[in-house]
């Protein structure tokens, strides 16, 4: 007959999909747990529990000490006893004893229960995850369940997702049993299992009924190459075929239109243009702005925080058309495009064209070229003000006039440009390259206030504010809390603080750099001249074998002060120079230091002022080497 505990777990184990291996591991550990409650036996004490599946027998071994008069029989165990388990034990040891408690077959099976039932909870949940995080970035079908403030609960078969209301179509209407498709946004592992974010509103939600509905971009013949959208109202698709003879705009529309159509009714009425793509940004914007005819683009590729910049042109009666309901038209195609787009009607930018040929001086060439153009132009401006006719031809002027200003303006901001980049290459090269690794965050010399609003202003390194103070310190001067003399007292730190941020490594180089052939030839020189001495005293100093170099004096009585000063000012000077350079060569030449007489003395016929040396090389006998020595 079978014990309480087989009875339990084939009832589990056969509800569960568990492993039998994975689900005798975990009761085990649990009628450890188990026993060490029943007991009270301290954590120290190793417990080991074993289940026999197929008899449902449970044992507990503790690990006792062998004693000759047990006192705790939890921790202790007799040695007659023990020598019938092992029987080499002696006093002392530790040995695993049989300690199952009588009636813990029932403290089993109920822990087993347990036991199984989180375990197949957990295993239940970790295989939900699996199978949804596999589809994160897909289309599923889901059953709407509930409904709230909050957002929609939907029902997919094993799970449940959650829709929350930022994610909901507006204007869509949310009925109980209905069946949606939805967009797979994020799956995330909780306690109590995966948390499903799923959303009607998702671009790519698009992207992916796309899909669905047309084999040729499923299959890679049309490519997607970018979705603009407002949930509900309006999105703007451009595609693109990959192979030659395809007409990807009439792919996606379908036979009259039912492919589109088809999407349109999933998502509820929403409006959706299909436009071909085209790498002239010019073309791809006009064609973006559709259905609104354009009249000219105008780029101006610019590296300002606004980005790039597109001027259109369209005619007086295209302007509604272009810039749409709530400018809803001219925002899809901004996202669709990636380009800020500034559209002007023609009579607009014709006035203002007209105000530059007259006003500014740089188009003063362009005015004269143009003279005529202008008086026609004026003619039609005012024609079209009083609202009178305006035949095509005259279109067309204004069309060229305005063409003509817009690529004189787009070079003249080519220019400043071209300027400011310039401009930008000069700073950086003044700031450390330290700067632009030093974070903000460590920059003690500024206030905590400042630092937060600088880097709320997403400045992360002192480079970077030290750049925009000397390109235009009006941006930081524009910030929250930041007036004249803070913007001067950071100009002030920062800089003392990008002082600081010296390579010592570079600038020792710097420092003992020498010129070997001006050395040598300076050395050739200075030995074939004969020492002379100055007043007849001679001046000792230590230095080394090394030449120095001397540069010519115009000046006599300037270097007369500078002799003067040596005592107090150019000897230190000469010491430490002579301390580095003796370093270098005991590294090469392993030479030590000689003692030197130094004479100094003016060459007539050369015009300069040579510094002698003098090497005792022994008792009585001299051999002078001429070492030459820079004097400002």
């Amino acid at each position: 007959m079978k014990s309480e505990f087989a009875l339990a777990f084939n009832e589990i184990a056969e509800r569960s999909r568990l492993e039998t291996s994975t689900i005798i591991m975990a009761v085990e550990l649990a009628l450890e747990q188990a026993y060490r409650k029943s007991v009270t036996a301290s954590d120290a004490q190793e417990v080991v529990a074993r289940v026999e599946p197929e008899s449902g027998q449970v044992s507990v071994f503790a690990e006792k000490e062998v004693v000759d008069d047990p006192q705790d029989d939890r921790t202790e165990v007799a040695l007659s006893v023990a020598c019938e388990i092992d029987p080499e034990v002696q006093l002392g040891d530790l040995i695993q004893v049989d300690s199952t408690p009588s009636g813990f077959g029932r403290i089993a099976a109920q822990t087993a229960k347990q036991v199984i039932l989180q375990k197949l909870k957990e295993a239940e949940r970790e295989s939900q995850y699996q199978e949804y995080i596999e589809r994160e970035g897909d289309i599923i079908h889901g059953t709407v369940q509930s409904y709230s403030m909050k957002g929609v609960t939907l029902s997919l078969g094993r799970a449940e997702a959650q829709m929350p209301r930022n994610q909901q179509m507006p204007g869509e209407r949310y009925r109980t049993h209905e069946k949606l498709r939805v967009y797979l946004v994020e799956v995330r592992k909780t306690a109590r299992g995966p948390e499903i974010i799923v959303s009607r509103t998702h671009r790519n939600l698009l992207r992916r009924l796309l899909e669905m509905e047309v084999p040729e971009i499923y299959n890679g013949v049309v490519e997607i190459k970018s979705i603009a959208r407002e949930a509900g109202y309006r999105s703007k698709v451009a595609v693109d075929a990959m192979q030659q003879g395809v007409d990807p705009v009439g792919a996606c529309v379908g036979m009259r239109g039912m492919r589109i159509q088809s999407i349109v009714k999933e998502l509820h009425g929403e409006k959706i243009d299909v436009i071909q793509w085209n790498p002239d940004a010019s073309v791809f914007i006009s064609k973006a702005l559709s259905p609104a005819r354009v009249s000219g683009v105008h780029l101006e590729d610019d590296t300002t925080p606004e980005g790039r910049t597109a001027t259109v042109i369209v005619p007086d009666d295209q302007l509604s058309l272009a810039i749409g309901r709530e400018g809803q038209n001219a925002r899809l195609a901004a996202k669709l495009t990636g380009w800020r787009i500034d559209i002007k009607s023609l009579a607009e930018a014709a006035h203002d064209s007209i105000d530059r040929l007259r006003n500014d001086d740089y188009y003063a060439e362009l005015a004269v070229e143009l003279e005529s153009d202008m008086e026609r132009v004026a003619i039609t401006l005012a024609k079209m003000d009083e609202s009178k006719p305006v035949m095509p031809e005259e279109y067309s002027t204004l069309t060229s006039l305005v063409n003509s200003v817009e690529e004189r303006r787009l070079e003249m901001h080519e220019a400043e440009l071209a300027e400011r980049r310039a401009k930008l290459e000069v700073v950086r090269a003044g700031i450390p390259s330290l700067a632009y690794s030093f974070s903000l965050t460590e920059a003690d010399v500024l206030t905590d206030r400042i630092r937060g609003v600088l880097l709320e202003a997403n400045f992360e390194t002192v480079g970077q504010v030290l750049e925009q103070l000397s390109m235009d310190s009006d941006v930081i001067l524009a910030l929250s809390g930041i007036g004249p003399k803070v913007v001067e007292n950071i100009h002030g730190k920062l800089n003392e603080l990008a002082a600081d941020m010296t390579d010592l490594k570079t600038a020792d180089e710097d420092h003992i750099v020498v010129d070997e052939t001006s050395a040598d030839e300076d050395k050739s020189e200075a030995e074939s001249l004969e020492p002379v001495s100055a007043g007849g005293e001679e001046q000792e100093t230590k230095t080394t074998d090394e030449e120095l170099e001397v540069e010519s004096q115009d000046d006599e009585s300037t270097f007369a002060d500078t002799i003067e000063q040596t005592d107090d000012t150019m000897a230190p000077d000469f010491e430490e120079d002579a301390q580095d350079l003796d370093k270098l060569l005991q590294s090469k030449d392993k030479k030590k230091k000689r003692r030197k007489k130094r004479t100094t003395v003016f060459d007539d016929e050369r015009g300069v002022y040579i510094t002698s040396h003098s090497h005792k090389r022994s008792r009585g006998q001299f051999n002078w080497e001429d070492e030459i020595e820079d004097v400002e």
